[in-house]
């Protein structure tokens, strides 16, 4: 887990033919598109201007360190190349296997490729329950002959695209889905990739959108809050997965976030020890929106110049807040003041001396340490709009300080 634990943030890719209508990736068909329409969008699928180059690159300069794509959602598409369907990418007009093309992209550029893959698939006649819209009698369907299919296309994606970072799975939650139908398929991505990680939606153990784990259930590697930032956990492991806009799948004028939004999530994930994975859907013609594009740039700008106190880090001691948050590695904690609402900003006491202060951001700060708090002021020059970084060197590990909830 530890070049996941150290990179912090991670691209999510949410794409397929539904962007031609700009409508919900997966949750759409047989909802606002109706199945046989939906079902036939990939013959028109043809993203002529998808470039894994600049896909990877973004990525890299957005400053995340793994990609995570939906090899399959819910609709039953694959975006690679598969012997066992031909709803999948080479059965459309661009016929190109864009995994392939985008694992030699991230072998190149040093980023980890990792695949989002669905459990639930609407478009196989074997899968129940059906899904929304859907007439088709379920008699001659053997969900067992699904659950294979299933991993045959997973063997495929691990076998035919060099190493894998992490596994993300989806749609657990059906109850044809069980706990034993999780930990075999865990078993098995495992027997292909003993190194890969897996999320903890592969089993049952999922509690809610909030993505923690609930006690004695299968739980995979990882717990995954969705739409939310996950609540301090330094125990287990976890990750926020979060929309730029509001869809998941690219939607035309769909509501961008800000970047002070999104460097915020990202600080207030870290600071809760967990990493973030922002999501962005790329166009019908294979480009990245534009304005997406530069939202994430402007990311990798700002952690060009304060990711040490993000990559690398853990989580706390101070616990995250509507303050601020803070991260910490060996003997300096990064004290992130997101909200200046009062003049000076009161931590608790920690039992390690302070040695010396300075403000990563630029400018000054005062640092005021007592047996009781630590009080922190800055004048306004000094306070960052986006994040005002503080940087406390200790006389010993911020790892040996409990973390503590700052009032």
């Amino acid at each position: 887990m530890q070049w996941w634990r150290d990179g912090k943030f991670g691209l999510f890719i949410h794409w397929g033919p539904v962007s031609l209508k700009g409508t919900e990736i997966g949750w759409s068909r047989g909802r606002e598109i109706p199945i046989d329409v939906y079902d036939n969008l990939y013959k028109d699928f043809n993203p002529t201007n998808f470039n894994a180059a600049e896909w990877v690159g973004l990525a890299k300069a957005a400053g995340t360190k793994y990609i995570v794509i939906t090899s399959k959602h819910h609709d039953g598409f694959c975006i690679f190349d598969s012997r066992y369907t031909d709803y999948d990418i080479t059965s459309t007009p661009f016929k190109r296997d864009i995994l392939k093309e985008l694992a030699g992209e991230c072998q190149k550029q040093g980023i980890k490729l990792c695949f989002y893959h669905s459990i639930i698939d609407w478009h196989h006649p074997d899968y129940l329950p059906r899904g929304a819209g859907d007439t088709r009698p379920a008699d001659d369907a053997v969900f067992e002959r699904y659950v294979t299919y299933l991993k045959n296309q997973l063997r495929e994606l691990l076998t035919n695209y060099g190493p894998i970072g992490i596994l993300w799975f989806d749609g657990e939650w059906d109850p044809t889905w069980t706990s034993e139908h999780g930990e075999a398929l865990y078993a098995y991505v495992k027997s292909l990739q003993p190194h890969i990680i897996i999320n903890n939606r592969v089993g049952k153990g999922r509690g809610g959108m909030e993505g923690t784990t609930e006690k004695g259930q299968f739980a995979g590697d990882y717990d995954t809050p969705e739409q939310q930032i996950g609540k301090f956990n330094a125990d287990r492991r976890w990750e926020t997965c979060m929309t730029i806009c509001r869809q998941w799948a690219w939607k035309p004028d769909d509501q961008l976030k800000s970047l002070k939004d999104c460097i915020h999530t990202l600080v207030q994930v870290a600071g809760g020890d967990g990493n973030l994975l922002l999501n962005i859907g790329p166009m019908p013609d294979g480009r990245i929106e534009p304005r997406q594009a530069d939202r994430i740039r402007e990311m990798g700008d700002w952690l060009k110049k304060y990711g040490q106190s993000i990559y690398k880090t853990r989580g706390g001691p101070f616990k995250p807040g509507p303050w601020g948050s803070s991260t910490h590695r060996n003997k300096i904690i990064y004290v992130h003041i997101l909200n200046w609402s009062d003049d000076i900003i009161v931590l608790p006491s920690i039992p390690k001396k302070i040695v010396k202060t300075s403000v990563l951001t630029g400018g000054a700060a005062s640092v005021k340490q007592t047996d009781k708090s630590i009080e922190i002021s800055a004048p306004q020059a000094s306070r960052s709009e986006l994040d005002t970084i503080i940087v406390l060197h200790l006389d010993g590990p911020a790892s040996d300080i409990p973390p503590c909830d700052v009032p």
